[in-house]
């Protein structure tokens, strides 16, 4: 996949595996939870009995706002979750209960991406040996990079996106998420009511892998760090009366602020034809990511790529073409990753 394989980095493998693997139940984010909650400091054996609990805590929270965590009309571990949420047994019988059912494919089809493995493994299965998985130089690496604290975030954004797309019924009602500016959300309608879905600074920044969109600098996730990111829009919102949609997830990229609002930055200016041609690139990962994402922006921009670039190059040239937008483009920061 060119997400990973044009910045083969620890972080870019594990963001393949969450963005773009195969979604037929949230395990695979339970899992992920679970293991950035893991005591790495001692063994790099995790027995299932140690990871049936973080795991089992983060599906059961989930439970609690979105019912559907699976595509199958049922499934026994699950109503164990719902059993546990309601009172109806202990924490110690739905951790056994995770141990026999919780694992049974989700181990298995982790590393899974476009229907083959990734390149680089973050453990190994062991259960038949020692009960449990074992993690590799590469997770213990992947938590020492700059980037690892943005992944829990970016983690539970894709998972709730996805909930909302299995809620909604995306096979039927294409999803349409769209974007709070104010309260800095993603959202989507039912029947006309609002639902709010996730951040979206969460939401965007694994697709960027982790950077400014502009200059590639490293930005962050995390409230109050210096170098929290700014949400933009690409095509600025001084031309929201020559663009239709302005706020839509086609527009929205995450920035650094010097990019975004420094005395050199961006503000009101037009982003250059190669920095269009980058937005493109990003919202081809979107498309490759499926539900709910894939949905919206084909709802957007068009069914296939030839009217996608068409859409993006008909609304850059008609926002050019006003004399009150110059075009702009920074100093690169950082090696270019998509």
């Amino acid at each position: 996949m060119d997400f990973y394989q044009a910045d083969p980095t620890l972080e870019n493998y594990w963001r393949g595996v969450i963005l773009f693997g195969r979604n037929v139940a949230s395990y695979k984010f339970a899992l992920a939870h679970a293991l950035y909650d893991v005591d790495k400091s001692g063994s790099d054996l995790v027995t299932l009995e140690d990871l049936a609990v973080p795991f089992s805590r983060h599906l059961c929270e989930h439970l609690l706002h979105a019912p559907k965590q699976i595509t199958s009309r049922r499934s026994q571990y699950l109503e164990a979750c719902v059993q546990f949420n309601n009172g109806e047994i202990s924490q110690d019988k739905l951790t056994e209960t995770t141990v026999r059912l919780g694992f049974n494919n989700v181990i298995d089809a982790f590393h899974n991406v476009n229907q083959g493995e990734i390149e680089k493994r973050f453990f190994l299965d062991e259960r038949k040996t020692h009960k449990g998985i074992r993690l590799t130089d590469n997770f213990y690496q992947l938590s020492e990079r700059q980037q690892y604290q943005n992944l829990a975030f970016e983690t539970n954004a894709r998972w709730n996106l996805v909930e909302q797309a299995w809620a909604m019924g995306v096979s039927r009602n294409l999803v349409a998420v769209e974007f709070d500016e104010h309260n800095q959300l993603l959202f989507s309608r039912i029947n006309e009511r609002r639902v709010d879905i996730t951040s979206c600074r969460d939401s965007l920044n694994g697709y960027q892998k982790g950077r400014c969109f502009y200059c590639f600098k490293p930005i962050s996730l995390i409230p109050g760090d210096a170098e929290l990111a700014d949400v933009d829009h690409f095509i600025p919102w001084s031309a929201r009366e020559e663009v239709n949609n302005i706020n839509g997830v086609w527009n929205l990229v995450l920035a650094c602020k010097c990019c975004n609002r420094g005395v050199e930055g961006k503000s009101s200016h037009l982003p250059s034809r190669k920095l269009l041609q980058r937005l493109h690139a990003r919202n081809e990962y979107f498309i490759q990511s499926k539900l709910p994402l894939h949905e919206t922006i084909v709802k957007q921009t068009g069914k296939q790529t030839v009217q996608r670039i068409d859409f993006l190059e008909s609304h850059w040239h008609k926002v050019k073409n006003n004399r009150l937008f110059h075009t702009w483009e920074p100093k690169a920061e950082g090696e270019a990753t998509f």
